[in-house]
């Protein structure tokens, strides 16, 4: 979807400020829309205007840095948004935060940004999910290692009774379950359908790489 406001010249909000509380379809202002574009001319334009508000959300709750923290290379438009006050730990609709979908991303960098303006690794989504979940699930060691030195819960269950342990291993990411092993990971914990962690290796390869990591890391899963 885009929006014609984008396809103009910035001086069309200065001549109108209403346009910059005109929601679309989706229910997002243009700031939402200038965030998701990574256009920081614009952002800064709709920013500095009396009407602004940094935690304002689109019809998923979604608020602009929670957009500009899933696009690359978006740090200024963040910094921007956090010294306008906007809310760190803002949760949208479904319970997430803006380091939930870093951490998705694998961005370090915006990971750090966050967590260095006090983002909390400690929030939870509707699923019961850390932002530690999902850095496992897609396998981002650095992005879990971050966490965890930032607090984040290691042995935490979501919904389904499953762990970081658990996402990574069902994810086939080996190095990033040893690592969860070698910071202390509960091995023995079952999610919701009585299995372990280790159970859920996609195949003997990914499961013989777990064992042997967690040997040479003197953590024994018998």
């Amino acid at each position: 979807m885009t929006s014609s406001l984008y396809t103009r010249p910035p001086v069309s909000a200065k001549t109108d400020p209403k346009l910059s509380q005109r929601r679309d379809d989706d229910d997002r202002l243009p700031i939402h829309w200038a965030a998701s574009s990574n256009n920081l001319d614009i952002v800064v334009l709709l920013a500095n205007q009396k009407s602004f508000d940094p935690d304002v959300q689109d019809g998923s709750g979604w608020t602009p840095l929670m957009i500009a923290a899933s696009v690359v290379d978006s740090e200024p438009i963040l910094r921007l948004f956090l010294q306008k006050g906007a809310d760190v730990n803002e949760k949208n609709n479904s319970g997430a935060t803006a380091l939930h979908f870093v951490a998705s991303k694998k961005n370090l960098d915006t990971a750090r940004l966050l967590i260095e303006n006090k983002a909390s690794t400690r929030v939870r989504d509707k699923r019961g999910q850390y932002a530690i979940h999902r850095a496992a699930a897609v396998g981002s060691a650095p992005m879990v290692t971050l966490l965890l030195r930032n607090r984040s819960a290691l042995n935490a269950t979501d919904v389904e009774g499953f762990t970081p342990l658990h996402h990574a291993i069902a994810e086939g990411h080996g190095d990033v379950a040893v690592l969860l092993l070698k910071e202390g990971a509960d091995h023995a914990l079952k999610n919701a359908e009585d299995m372990l962690a280790l159970d859920l290796a996609p195949d003997k390869d990914v499961r013989r790489y777990i064992l042997q990591g967690a040997e040479r890391e003197g953590v024994n899963l018998t």
